[in-house]
């Protein structure tokens, strides 16, 4: 999800700088949402990768709806296997292809622990653009503007803000262990903070994480099981936009949020910035990370801690991430 997240701006860049354009982004069905405020000039379509389009079959199946719509461009902004296949379906009926570089060999370099190759990547938003510049429309990539519903029409008690309480977005969990601050610290925070009474605390996950949330939502008066009670992604997105902070792991919900221009509190523990997934212009100074010597130690937060104590995440105290609010707010003019 936060790769195609991150596909979002650029997209919104192409259709705003080249009006006359009509772009179709071919993704799965959770993407709609993303893409369906972007300009009048994106249009979405989806893959269904688990029925329809399973397998070769569903692949070719796939391909000559494809090209029922006679694309006269074709990006590929994925480079995984079925990306592969499409693609090479497509250069051989002569379209003009293009895809993803993803630098591979250099992020690899970046987690050898050799601080010669310790330096800034290619975002993935500069990578997305160099797949769209050498199919011939080259963008700047520029800050954008997503249109969404107003907050009155979520449920309450999120439909409506008054200007003396601070809004804040809370996504707790990552899709490796490498990547997710430690839940008891994380409640360590809200212990904290819960003293700040104008502060409302909105919490985000999925699936078994919402029995995690709805537990601190029950023990914590300030805190909101938003994912437990918004009815999909295009209301999480209303709420997002809303908020005066996202604090959240090196996952999809730190793009989601940038998406709609929140400023989001990043927490980095095995991967780095560095690997190109910083959010969308989001400030470096907002990221919360541990200088260590195995840091990066995995572009993606799957590798198992060679250390065996996750140091990059059990050393951050909970008045690290405070301070980090603290300076993000006041650059606001709030406070807590």
């Amino acid at each position: 999800m936060g790769d195609v997240a991150m596909l979002v701006p650029v997209v919104a860049n192409l259709a705003a700088q080249y009006p006359n354009i009509r772009i179709t982004v071919l993704s799965r069905p959770f993407a709609r949402p993303m893409f369906e405020n972007i300009a009048n000039n994106v249009g979405f379509m989806e893959a269904d990768l688990k029925g329809e389009n399973k397998g070769i079959r569903g692949l070719n199946r796939l391909y000559r709806r494809l090209q029922a719509k006679h694309f006269t461009a074709i990006a590929d902004m994925h480079d995984v296997l079925r990306t592969k296949y499409l693609r090479l379906r497509f250069v051989i009926d002569r379209h003009k292809v293009k895809h993803i570089n993803k630098h591979r060999k250099e992020k690899k370099l970046l987690c050898s622990g050799n601080k010669e190759y310790f330096r800034q990547l290619p975002t993935s938003f500069e990578n997305y653009a160099d797949v769209l510049s050498r199919l011939g429309y080259p963008i700047q990539l520029s800050p954008i503007n997503i249109k969404l519903e107003p907050l009155s029409t979520l449920p309450s008690p999120m439909n409506h803000k008054r200007d003396d309480l601070i809004w804040i977005g809370v996504a707790p969990f990552a899709a490796h262990k490498g990547k997710e601050y430690p839940l008891e610290k994380m409640e360590n925070l809200f212990i904290s903070l819960c003293t700040y009474l104008n502060i409302k605390f909105f919490l985000f996950g999925a699936g078994k994480e919402n029995i995690v949330l709805d537990e601190w939502a029950r023990k914590y008066p300030n805190c909101i099981n938003a994912s437990g009670m918004l009815k999909g992604l295009s209301q999480e997105l209303v709420l997002m936009q809303h908020l005066d902070l996202m604090i959240s792991m090196d996952s999809a919900n730190m793009h989601l949020a940038s998406m709609v221009g929140t400023p989001v509190l990043s927490i980095w523990g095995a991967t780095h910035p560095f690997a190109g997934f910083m959010g969308w212009q989001q400030n470096h100074e907002y990221a919360v990370q541990k200088k260590l010597e195995c840091r990066p130690c995995s572009v993606y937060g799957n590798k198992e801690c060679k250390r065996g104590d996750y140091a990059c995440l059990n050393t951050i105290n909970t008045e690290d991430i405070i301070e980090k609010i603290n300076f993000i707010i006041n650059k606001q003019k709030k406070s807590l």
